[in-house]
């Protein structure tokens, strides 16, 4: 009765507690990986604000995007590490909800920077010599800016909505406070009205990007096969490999997780995809970019010479 009474304000993440035996080894890849993700995107973010060759709006927009990255993985992760290594899976109602608002905030900016770089992509290739009037420091500090209002109004819709709710549920079946997981514990049905109100909101929030980035790169791949050597092609395209990966590894966990069938459901599968999309992705991102960008290379070579003399 005292545990009952306890998670009436608030909930039990249930997490990796039906695996005790990988809750060390999950502790210690959780943690390095952590350390790796923090430490690259700190280490990309100072290289862009440190070297004059890299103050463009391409690695500006990616110092952004490695900032977010290190906000993405820390709205989650420390809480689970310490759920790991301490065996305490309480979570707090308030603090539920917190991270519930970060984490979608900052989700959906993630997405919003994103194609922020693809159509800083398309204004390289197609518009190249209007490019620095196109990308202008006005012109990016107001898409950044308007992004994250945007993804603060929706995740404030989607925090209040779910807050305000009954709960009849107070297990989670994850390590975090994700929106499929949190809808499920509430004791009410949404209206008609309401659910279409909701759906319309979502799917404008996360189609509108995705769309934008398909629209830019046919844009893009159109301009890259009216020129006329394929050296040029392969050298323009290259231009948009990196951030092409990104997009391609960002979207095809997102799909997977958010809209698969409800037939294929399994909590295990969920936080195995979390797993990847809150830790893995932002981890890799960094090394995305140094590996396939010569500039970012360059850049990298000249900071560690500079560093050991």
């Amino acid at each position: 009765m005292e545990v009952k009474n306890e998670t009436r304000s608030g909930f039990i993440l249930q997490g990796f507690s039906e695996m005790p035996h990988l809750l060390l080894p999950l502790f210690s890849v959780f943690l390095g990986a952590y350390i790796i993700c923090i430490v690259g995107n700190v280490f990309i973010s100072l290289l862009i604000i440190s070297q004059p060759q890299l103050q463009t709006p391409m690695y500006v927009l990616m110092g952004n995007l490695a900032l977010v990255d290190i906000s993405f993985t820390s709205t989650t992760i420390p809480r689970a590490l310490y759920g790991l290594l301490s065996g305490d899976t309480y979570i707090s109602f308030h603090h539920c909800f917190i991270q519930l608002f970060f984490f979608l905030a900052v989700g959906n900016m993630d997405s919003f920077l994103l194609a922020i770089m693809a159509f800083d992509r398309y204004s390289a290739v197609c518009h190249p010599l209007r490019y620095f009037i196109i990308m202008s420091k006005r012109t990016c500090v107001s898409l950044v800016a308007s992004s994250w209002v945007i993804v603060s109004l929706h995740s404030t819709l989607y925090t209040v909505m779910n807050s305000s709710r009954p709960h009849c549920k107070w297990v989670i079946p994850h390590f975090f406070c994700d929106l499929p997981v949190v809808m499920l514990l509430s004791c009410s049905v949404s209206s008609a009205i309401e659910q279409m109100g909701v759906f319309i909101e979502c799917a404008v929030i996360i189609f509108s990007p995705v769309l934008f980035i398909l629209g830019s790169y046919i844009l893009i791949i159109r301009a890259v096969l009216k020129l006329r050597t394929s050296k040029g092609r392969w050298t323009t395209f290259s231009t948009c490999s990196s951030h092409l990966t990104m997009v391609v590894i960002f979207y095809s966990t997102v799909i997977f997780m958010y809209f698969r069938p409800s037939s294929i459901y399994s909590p295990a599968y969920d936080r195995v995809i979390s797993i990847v999309y809150c830790l893995f992705i932002p981890m890799f991102n960094p090394f995305i970019y140094s590996m396939r960008n010569k500039q970012v290379k360059s850049a990298v070579k000249r900071a560690l010479v500079r560093a050991s003399s």
